[in-house]
């Protein structure tokens, strides 16, 4: 696969959305892609997180990377992260 990199936006959220580096390139490496707007690919990967986020705990984090797939690598735009 090609190697995957993160713009300069998705790189400065990822903490604060609560992502890794590492949940978001397993993420685009294992999960089904899906088309999103402008051209630009997405996927879903749900990890066991068992912790609070937010002063509440939540049994499930969802990470939702989007991304271009250019002809020498993937770029990640930005990154969603959901918790139920």
């Amino acid at each position: 696969m090609k190697p995957i990199r993160l713009s300069r936006h998705a790189c400065e959220n990822l903490a604060f959305r609560g992502a890794t580096e590492e949940e978001v390139f397993g993420s685009i490496r294992t999960a089904d892609w899906g088309r999103s707007e402008q051209g630009r690919f997405e996927c879903r990967k749900d990890f066991r997180f068992d912790r609070e986020w937010n002063g509440k705990k939540y049994a499930t984090k969802q990470v939702r990377p989007i991304f271009v797939d250019e002809p020498a690598t993937i770029v990640v735009i930005t990154v969603y992260v959901y918790y139920f």
